[in-house]
C-alpha cells in the first residue's frame, strides 16, 4: 500500500500500513520513533538498526535509516536521488522469496523530502529474534562447533544463490545472517539485498566463484582485525565444500 503526503511517502504491507502511518503523525520518521524506544542492544550496520513492536500487528520491526557507502560518503550522507534504492530492494527480496532463497522481508520503507529530487529514506523489516550475522559466529572462540555448523548453512546458501543466477556484489560476514544458532543446523540467509544481480545467463560454477570470492575476502579483513577467525586451510576446506555441495546438486 502506498500513502503520500508533503511530509513523506511510505509504502508498506497491508498488515502494518496503518500501524506505520500512526508512527509517522506522531514522529519525525520512522527511525526517529524507533530509535526512542529503550533496547536490549542495537542492531550493528553503518549506523545503528533499532528494534521495535509495531502496536497492533504482532510484528516486530527491525528500522534502519539508509546511508551511502564508499568514497563519497562524506558528501552524499544520506541522501538519495528519487526514487532511491528502496524500491529496488523490495523488489529483489520479493524475487529473492520466490525463488526459495532465505532473506528478511522488507514490510515497508518512508522516504522524506530532501531538497530537489533528493529523498532520504527507512527500511522496516520484519526482526528475527534470533539471527546473528556470520561476523560474530567466526569470531566467537566458544563457538567451535557452532561455527562448523553455521558454514555447512552458508554453503546451502551458496549453492542455492549459484543455482538461482544470484550474484551478490557485497557479500560479506555482515550481511549472512544465521538463524537457530542453537540448534544442530543453522539457516542462512542474506540481507542488503538492494545490489544482488539476477545473473541467469551466468553458470551455476561462475555464479558460485564470484561469491566465494567476495566472503573469502570479507572473512579475511575479519581474520586481519580479530585473528581468530578461520585459518587459510579451513578457508581452503569451505571453499572445497561449497563447490562439492555444488556438484553434487548438478547431478
Amino acid at each position: 500500500m502506498r500513502t503520500t503526503t508533503d511530509r513523506y511517502e511510505l509504502v508498506a504491507h497491508a498488515s502494518v500500513s496503518e500501524a506505520l502511518q500512526h508512527v509517522l503523525t506522531q514522529h519525525a520518521t520512522v527511525y526517529a520513533w524507533a530509535s526512542g524506544i529503550p533496547q536490549p542492544r542495537a542492531l550493528g550496520g553503518r549506523a545503528p538498526v533499532y528494534v521495535a513492536a509495531l502496536a497492533g500487528t504482532g510484528a516486530a520491526v527491525a528500522v534502519r535509516h539508509s546511508w551511502h557507502g564508499g568514497l563519497f560518503a562524506p558528501l552524499t550522507g544520506d541522501r538519495f536521488h528519487t526514487p532511491t534504492r528502496a524500491p529496488r530492494e523490495l523488489s529483489n527480496a520479493l524475487r529473492l522469496s520466490r525463488l526459495d532463497i532465505p532473506t528478511t522481508e522488507i514490510l515497508g520503507y518512508a522516504l522524506y523530502p530532501a531538497g530537489l529530487a533528493l529523498r532520504r529514506v527507512d527500511v522496516a523489516s520484519r526482526f528475527i529474534p534470533d539471527a546473528v550475522d556470520l561476523g560474530e559466529v567466526l569470531t566467537d572462540p566458544v563457538a567451535g562447533r557452532t561455527r562448523h555448523e553455521a558454514l555447512l548453512g552458508v554453503g546451502d546458501l551458496l549453492v542455492r544463490l549459484a543455482h538461482s543466477g544470484v550474484v551478490h556484489p557485497d557479500l560479506n560476514v555482515k550481511n549472512i545472517l544465521l538463524v537457530g544458532c542453537a540448534g544442530a543446523s543453522p539457516n542462512a540467509l542474506i540481507i542488503d539485498v538492494d545490489v544482488v544481480r539476477f545473473a541467469s545467463a551466468l553458470s551455476p560454477g561462475r555464479v558460485m566463484r564470484a561469491n566465494l570470492r567476495r566472503l573469502v575476502r570479507s572473512i579475511k579483513k575479519r581474520r586481519a582485525v580479530f585473528g581468530s577467525v578461520m585459518s587459510d586451510a579451513a578457508l581452503a576446506a569451505f571453499e572445497r565444500h561449497c563447490h562439492d555441495a555444488l556438484g553434487e546438486a548438478t547431478r
